[in-house]
């Protein structure tokens, strides 16, 4: 009793408490098996290992904010045949995060913008990649709401850099005031180079301007900056989110 209790105590002291629940198991699995004590010490700090990625993934998953869980892989694209199947595939290998590059999903309401959006922050998810997802309505609202409160420089810090991976949704569906314009500005001019966004709007670049305070000067600026690495998708076709519907008739093709 003395053995375990001094072990649990060092298990506890080093941070390591899947080793001191679970090693008496290993210990006994591994007499059953006849290994060295070399494989039972690697098998012992593989699973502390294990249990620690999924409790970061999952505290990850938690703090990212996904409004839905859609993977890559529940994604129709025999239905999207406007959406690039071989470029999106591509950037699931999230080379493009290690490289700070960016990606903007632009395409009508419904083909899918937000799912691939998703699917690749989920992605991100399962490789320890810290990430964030928020609509641009809602950015604004927080920002704007940090700079009244004289908190600008802490949220900046906190929500717009610290994420590996940014996800900004909807750029405009709502369109932004002078401020507002301003702020979004920062938030893409902190991140170059610094950290990989994705943007999804239903807006053709030319159609930005209108969306930022009818500012083409601060617009070009920003989307100098934001295309400077960038993976741009062009998403086309039908409503995904009606597919069902004009399968069943409820809507008519």
């Amino acid at each position: 009793m003395l053995l375990h209790e001094q072990i649990n105590g060092l298990c506890e002291s080093l941070k390591l408490g899947t080793i001191a629940t679970d090693w008496p198991v290993y210990a006994q699995q591994c007499i059953a098996q006849e290994k060295s004590h070399g494989e039972f010490l690697l098998a012992l700090l593989n699973h502390e290992q294990q249990q620690r990625d999924e409790r970061t993934r999952s505290l990850f998953n938690h703090m990212a904010g996904f409004p839905a869980h859609k993977a890559l892989d529940s994604f129709d694209f025999t239905f999207a045949t406007g959406v690039p199947k071989q470029a999106v595939m591509a950037l699931s290998d999230l080379t493009f995060i290690e490289r700070h590059e960016n990606i903007v999903l632009l395409g009508p309401s419904g083909v899918g913008k937000t799912h691939l959006a998703i699917g690749l922050g989920l992605k991100a998810i399962q490789a320890k990649k810290k990430t964030r997802f928020i609509t641009a309505a809602e950015l604004m609202l927080q920002l704007s709401t940090a700079k009244r409160q004289n908190k600008l420089k802490a949220y900046i810090s906190r929500a717009v850099m610290a994420p590996r991976l940014l996800i900004i949704d909807e750029i405009g569906y709502l369109p932004f005031g002078r401020e507002e314009a301003n702020l979004f500005f920062t938030v893409i001019a902190k991140r170059y180079e610094y950290g990989s966004i994705i943007l999804t709007s239903n807006l053709s670049f030319g159609q930005w301007p209108s969306a930022f305070a009818d500012d083409a000067t601060l617009t070009a600026a920003m989307l100098d900056r934001l295309l400077h690495h960038a993976h741009v998708l062009q998403l086309s076709g039908d409503s995904y989110r009606l597919k069902d519907k004009r399968r069943s008739g409820v809507i008519p093709e």
